[in-house]
């Protein structure tokens, strides 16, 4: 496994060993200890989320807050997407920055996310498989995020915004202004 540190501080962009052969491949897509020695944290997942979607489908831009804060580890196991995240910590120098990364099936690159951060994506190709891990479960009542619009943000979907399938829920939310009044 090799980790890269993005520009926003304590994301990190991993590429996992792949093997192949005349069968297939074999890799290994998780080893905790391995994980927490490369990027040096001690980030312990106790959750696991899967999604299926279509293109254009849009999910985010999703965060808990306060102590149901979550840091995932992402990545695609069919089809692609283009994973955008968003440094909300209001004492990182990276504050209000954003890092776009396309995942996909073929290169299985992983995308950590710390906690602070908000996450979400956009699918590229139709019945896209999307897993992330998280370090915190779900709390319904810690639910934020930002639009996936935001004049402020400026996120390139790589997408017309004709082409978005985005769920009413994801569409009321704030944007990053109204989060940080």
């Amino acid at each position: 496994m090799r980790a890269e540190e993005t520009h926003l501080k304590d994301c990190f962009v991993i590429t996992p060993e792949v093997y192949l052969d005349s069968r297939g491949y074999f890799m290994e897509s998780f080893n905790q200890e391995t994980f927490n020695k490369v990027l040096q944290t001690n980030t312990v997942f106790v959750q696991d989320n899967e999604s299926k979607s279509s293109r254009g489908v849009l999910r985010g831009l999703h965060l808990q807050t306060g102590v149901h804060g979550q840091a995932k580890l992402v990545r695609v196991t069919q089809g692609s997407v283009l994973d955008v995240c968003v440094d909300l910590r209001k004492d990182s120098p990276t504050f209000g920055e954003h890092f776009s990364i396309v995942l996909d099936a073929i290169d299985k690159k992983q995308l950590f996310v710390p906690r602070g951060f908000a996450h979400g994506f956009v699918v590229l190709e139709d019945q896209t498989v999307f897993n992330y891990k998280c370090d915190n479960y779900y709390n319904k009542a810690s639910e934020s995020g930002i639009i996936y619009n935001d004049a402020t943000i400026n996120i390139d979907w790589n997408l017309p915004e004709e082409a978005f399938i985005l769920s009413d829920k994801d569409l009321e939310l704030p944007t990053f202004e109204k989060l940080f009044k």
